[in-house]
């Protein structure tokens, strides 16, 4: 049964289908798949084309937006809007510590969690497609790792497809993870170093707080064990248009004096655990590297492996000298599964994928090279969260892709700079420019 309802502008509707857990045994275990459509109040009457949204992540589930906010508005112009809570995530069959026992040991989660990769995310856009569109192929919006499930779409199933838009999420077609976080820290260095050159008083700062943490034991009111790993991953914030300066309004409220002297403010860490917490999207931590696994090796906790090559990012030894303390991106480390308690009873799983060797290509470079969708596709210069030079390289191979190479946003484009990001790809997909 669908259910319809109003917002400002526009008319909602809860859509709800079953899929296969496994799309190669399409007879097998289903799950649960939820996705909002959304229609311009004025047109929904009409006979539209359709655009699905991928979001980012892995792991998040589908903006929840009010009305026609940021780049909805634009899209409610000319399309019937799919925003689907991808497999695991929002109200699709969610893969959760709570949830994930049900399947069993941990090395059983990690195969059930083998099928929550991007291939089986275009595999779920296409056992639904015929249902909503009576066949006809749809246009796909993918952000950020939305993208990388979008290339995938042009890999497995490019009949489905009208045309593409990417924005901040063409990966590499055969990097493998240590490639990609080889090519990361560097860059998250460099915004770190922005960062501090914004505001030279947080390089103190940083450097007090470290030191605090490598001296105390601190456990957030959660339960979340605050180190100065931890501490460091708040870096995270760094790669969104607004997350220098987040950051630095966070560093300045952390300490408080108390009766036994100095410590941590209630407010630093009520907004520290807020931000550092799976509770939400424990799939995030759980697939975030099993989303590059490929060529049948191990990822093997690659973002933990990778960081001892770079030794400037210890804070202990930084803390010891006279050097700032740097912080760290968009990485999942293990020891994540020891201090956050939404991930503490899922470690074994995390440990099991980590270790898997059996990955399947995600992308078809020959398919791609004679691609026949109309693509275009937003790559931020210097992206701290993907590469912008592994984006070019697959930009350039995969024909009849148009870019728009841009320093005017961050990986957030599409939120920051709706509705124009959006106008001006879809004007590229429609060769209007």
């Amino acid at each position: 049964m669908t259910l319809s309802y109003r917002q400002p502008g526009v008319v909602l509707t809860d859509r709800h289908f079953t899929v296969p857990l496994d799309h190669a045994d399409p007879d097998g275990e289903t799950i649960e798949l939820y996705a909002r459509e959304a229609v311009a109040r004025d047109k929904a009457g009409q006979d539209l084309p359709w655009l699905v949204y991928l979001q980012g992540g892995p792991g998040f589930g589908a903006n929840r937006f009010v009305g026609r906010q940021a780049w909805l508005d634009r899209a409610l112009d000319d399309y019937r809007v799919l925003l689907l809570d991808q497999r695991g995530t929002g109200r699709s069959t969610p893969a959760t510590r709570q949830t994930l026992p049900l399947r069993g040991t941990p090395a059983e989660q990690a195969d059930y969690l083998t099928r929550f990769r991007a291939d089986a995310i275009v595999r779920d856009c296409e056992t639904i497609r015929p249902e909503l569109t009576g066949g006809a192929p749809w246009t796909v919006l993918g952000q950020s790792f939305g993208g990388f499930c979008t290339v995938s779409y042009l890999s497995l199933a490019p009949e489905g497809l009208d045309g593409a838009v990417i924005t901040g999420g063409l990966p590499s077609l055969d990097a493998h993870a240590d490639d990609v976080y080889r090519a990361a820290y560097p860059r998250i260095e460099r915004k770190v170093g922005a960062h501090y050159a914004r505001y030279p008083q947080d390089v103190e700062r940083a450097r007090h707080i470290a030191d605090h943490l490598l001296t105390h034991d601190v456990v957030l009111p959660s339960g979340y064990r605050l180190t100065v790993e931890a501490f460091q991953s708040l870096g995270l914030m760094l790669g969104t248009s607004d997350g220098s300066h987040r950051l630095h309004y966070l560093l300045e409220d952390a300490f408080v004096r108390t009766s036994g002297g100095l410590d941590l403010s209630d407010a630093f860490q009520e907004e520290v655990q807020a931000l550092l917490s799976y509770a939400g999207h424990p799939l995030y931590a759980l697939v975030h590297e099993a989303i590059y696994g490929q060529d049948r090796r191990p990822t093997a906790w690659a973002a933990e492996r990778v960081r001892a090559e770079f030794p400037q990012f210890d804070a202990a030894k930084a803390v010891a000298g006279d050097a700032p303390v740097l912080f760290t991106g968009e990485t999942v480390h293990p020891w994540m599964f020891d201090t956050d308690p939404a991930l503490r009873p899922l470690r074994e799983t995390a440990e099991s994928l980590a270790a898997r060797t059996d990955w399947q290509p995600l992308y078809d470079p020959a398919r791609l090279a004679v691609n026949e969708v109309p693509v275009a596709a937003a790559i931020y210069h210097d992206d701290m969260y993907v590469d912008s030079a592994h984006s070019v390289r697959t930009a350039h191979a995969i024909r009849g892709l148009r870019t728009w190479v841009t320093d005017e946003f961050e990986h957030d484009g599409l939120r920051t700079g709706a509705p124009r990001v959006l106008d001006r790809l879809l004007a590229l997909v429609h060769d209007d420019v």
